[in-house]
């Protein structure tokens, strides 16, 4: 249960693509864990999502039905990393902080 890539780093006006490939996922923000200015989504279960991310920072996302068992995702846009600490302190399921620490190890 996790999201492939799970972390990626695009330039500010990239689009990302979200591509249910089984059955029972989607994507969408994770609360307190966008940049300021930044917009989030909700994508639908199993329908595929694009996202224009224009706002430099970082995005954390998740797999509604699967957060819990730490299926989480990673976006840098651009260079700022400011809300990094953010992300850190947002209140995540036990796996899904597990994840994410991981994930925020590429950041760079």
């Amino acid at each position: 249960m996790q999201f492939e890539p799970a972390f990626l780093k695009i330039a500010p006006g990239d689009t990302v693509i979200f591509v249910p490939t089984d059955k029972g996922h989607n994507s969408e923000i994770i609360a307190d864990a966008l940049p300021a200015g930044g917009e989030g989504w909700k994508g639908k279960i199993n329908e595929e999502i694009s996202v224009t991310l224009t706002a430099e920072g970082l995005y954390g996302y998740k797999c509604l039905p699967h957060f819990g068992m730490g299926m989480v995702g990673l976006i840098q846009v651009g260079e700022d990393i400011s809300n990094m600490q953010a992300i850190q302190e947002a209140k995540l399921p036990p796996k899904a902080a597990d994840r994410m620490e991981e994930l925020l190890q590429q950041v760079g």
